[in-house]
C-alpha cells in the first residue's frame, strides 16, 4: 500500500561509538584506517567527539541464519556481536596488515568469499569488530548470499 505523502529521505547514516580511550580510537579509525576527519567538538567535562568521514553508508539487516553464516564464511566459527561494522577498502591486505601493527587483533585473516570479495575480520578500539572487504568482482545484481558489506 503506498503512502500518501512521500517519506523524507535519510541523509546520512552515522553510527555512534563510545570509546573509553578516545585517543586511540581516534587515532586507529582515522589515521591507521584513513577516515578522513570531518568536524571535531568539545564540551563540558572533558567531552569530545570526532567526526569522520567513512564514505557511503549502508544499514544491513541480516537475521540470525544470514549472521551465522557470514561468520562461517569469514571466520569459520561464530565470533560475531550483535553489531559489526564493515569497511570497503581497496587493499584487504595491505590494511588488514596496517591495522594489526596499528593496534587491531586479527580474528581471521583475508578470506575470499563466495561473493567474491576478499574479507578480514578484527576486534578493533572502541570495542567494535570489524570486518575490512575488498570487492574483487564488480558488483552483481542482488545476490541473497550477498549481505552488501562482505
Amino acid at each position: 500500500m503506498a503512502a500518501e505523502h512521500p517519506v523524507p529521505a535519510v541523509r546520512q547514516l552515522r553510527l555512534v561509538v563510545e570509546a573509553a580511550d578516545h585517543e586511540a580510537a581516534v587515532a586507529f579509525y582515522r589515521d591507521a584506517l584513513g577516515l578522513p576527519e570531518e568536524a571535531a567538538f568539545t564540551g563540558d567535562g572533558d567531552a569530545r567527539v570526532v567526526i569522520l568521514d567513512a564514505g557511503r553508508a549502508t544499514l544491513e539487516i541480516a537475521n540470525p541464519a544470514q549472521k551465522r553464516m557470514i561468520d562461517e564464511v569469514e571466520v569459520g566459527r561464530q565470533v560475531a556481536p550483535r553489531i559489526r561494522v564493515a569497511f570497503e577498502v581497496d587493499d584487504a591486505r595491505a590494511t588488514t596488515a596496517r591495522l594489526v601493527a596499528a593496534g587491531a587483533s586479527e580474528i581471521a585473516p583475508p578470506t575470499r568469499t563466495p561473493w567474491q570479495s576478499l574479507n578480514s575480520r578484527l576486534d578493533a578500539p572502541a570495542d567494535l569488530q570489524i570486518t575490512v572487504f575488498e570487492e574483487l568482482a564488480a558488483p552483481a545484481a542482488v545476490d541473497p548470499g550477498h549481505d552488501g558489506d562482505v
